[in-house]
């Protein structure tokens, strides 16, 4: 639709016709500016002033929005992005309990008493409000930047500052409650279990420790590996001696049986006599036995006691003769150092016997705690494995239960990552009705409005105002013109 105003100076370009228009119809002009500037100037005054109170808030990346595993040592790791992470507070912001609760501390009759007076029906006062203070919230994240802008309206200035810090610290408090992770007290419970395995572990090894005799395990094992390889070397050295011992005696023995064949070394003493002597009495033992057993039975006491003489002679005169035949004479010199270096080697070589008995049971016994001490080894490794495993569970827990009561403290003390950069105030001035700005909109809207209705009405008017408008529309020259005057 092309606008009349338009029209009308695209056929006249008279700045005359457009001042006739002006002065034929200023009384329709005045009137509607009058009417709107009046309009807009009473309505400006009579409706309510809405105040706006404003708060800034800072949304700092703290712990809650790292995803940190429970046990372990893995490094934390962002979850989220700041996008979502400023819209997950603004959610939190708006959230229904929270109005609820700003409502219910300020009161319904002071912040809509308009409620109470006019009742709604079949709803609760305090949900309308809730849905009234919603309209009158609004929440926008800061581009760019994990700032939040908050603000409310409300008809009273000091309301609105209230409600809005009071929504604010109720805020932080829920974002405290909803981030919260109530782990401290199972992080506990862990912790004592695991410092009990712990204990347990530690008393396991040291018990087997003592019942298997190992206390420090590479220790034993090196002074065990040395000492059987002392005893072994020793061992090996006795039985190198003895083996000379025994081929010395085999010598010595020779020259022993050399000696005590050889009569020609051999002289006479007292001991040879003794034997004849014996020799002579034994036979006449005899002949006197062959005479009694003539007269008496060989059961008679006289009979059998010749008998036990003659048999004890021999057994001396045989003793005798054998001592001869291994001694040497008490003159042969030869004999004698011979007789002693072979007593000394007999001593030496049975000394050297004990010793060699006596390492290698030493030996076998070093052998055994090195076979013993290699079985343990593997439990003790196991025993091991368990109070580490045991020792790092424990150690791990104990830091993430540290972590979890710092956090409660945290909570406890209201340090969420949550700072108020700028507190809401009472505005010093109603956000709208803006006055003196409705005037001036209505003053211009008077003019405008006033003017194309009057180019509307001169456009839609069957009459010609101007000769030049007679002349265009008719193409007809206009001789004369009459003015007219309106009684």
């Amino acid at each position: 639709m092309e606008n009349p105003v338009s029209n009308y100076y695209g056929n006249s370009n008279d700045l005359r016709d457009f001042l006739t228009v002006i002065f034929k119809h200023k009384k329709l002009i005045l009137s509607v500016f009058i009417a709107i500037v009046m309009t807009v100037s009473i309505g400006s005054f009579l409706i309510d002033p809405v105040y706006e109170a404003e708060s800034t808030i800072l949304v700092k990346i703290g712990t809650e929005y790292m995803n940190r595993s429970v046990v372990g040592n893995n490094a934390p790791v962002m979850s989220l992005s700041q996008q979502e992470i400023t819209n997950s507070e603004i959610q939190i912001l708006n959230n229904k309990d929270l109005i609820e609760k700003v409502i219910t501390s300020i009161k319904v009759e002071k912040m809509y008493p308009e409620l109470l007076e006019n009742p709604p029906e079949n709803v609760k006062p305090i949900d309308v409000a809730i849905g009234i203070f919603q309209k009158k919230l609004t929440i926008e994240g800061v581009k760019k930047s994990n700032v939040i802008k908050v603000s409310f309206q409300h008809k009273d200035p000091q309301v609105a500052a209230a409600a809005l810090n009071l929504l604010v610290d109720l805020f932080k408090e829920k974002h405290l409650q909803v981030f919260s992770d109530p782990k401290s007290s199972f992080l506990e419970m862990q912790l004592v279990a695991y410092d009990q395995k712990l204990k347990e572990s530690e008393n396991n090894l040291q018990t087997f420790k003592q019942q298997a005799g190992v206390f420090s395990l590479d220790e034993q094992r090196t002074l065990l590996l040395r000492q059987r390889s002392e005893l072994d070397t020793e061992l090996k050295n006795t039985q190198k001696t003895m083996s000379e011992m025994h081929k010395r005696l085999l010598t010595l023995k020779e020259q022993i049986k050399t000696l005590s064949e050889s009569n020609t070394r051999h002289t006479s003493t007292e001991r040879d006599r003794i034997i004849v002597e014996t020799k002579a009495r034994l036979l006449a033992l005899q002949l006197n036995e062959q005479a009694l057993s003539k007269k008496y039975t060989a059961t008679n006491r006289l009979v059998v006691n010749a008998r036990k003489e003659i048999q004890m002679v021999k057994d001396n005169l045989k003793e005798q003769e054998e001592e001869i035949s291994s001694k040497v004479k008490t003159e042969d010199r030869v004999y004698q150092n011979t007789e002693i270096e072979l007593l000394k080697a007999e001593t030496e070589l049975n000394a050297q016997k004990g010793k060699a008995s006596v390492l290698s049971q030493q030996l076998a016994e070093v052998n055994g705690k090195v076979r013993a001490l290699d079985y343990s080894e593997k439990d003790i490794q196991q025993l091991k494995r368990e109070q580490a495993i045991n020792e790092k569970n424990y150690q791990t827990y104990s830091e993430k239960t540290e972590e979890a009561r710092i956090t409660d403290d945290m909570n406890r003390l209201k340090m969420a990552n949550i700072s108020v950069i700028q507190k809401a105030a009472a505005p010093a001035g109603p956000l709208k009705p803006k006055k003196m700005m409705n005037i001036a909109l209505s003053i211009i809207a008077g003019l405008v409005t006033g003017l194309g209705l009057a180019f509307v009405r001169e456009s839609a008017s069957m009459s010609f105002s101007t000769p030049e408008k007679v002349e265009n529309r008719l193409g007809m020259p206009v001789l004369a013109t009459i003015s007219f005057k309106e009684s």
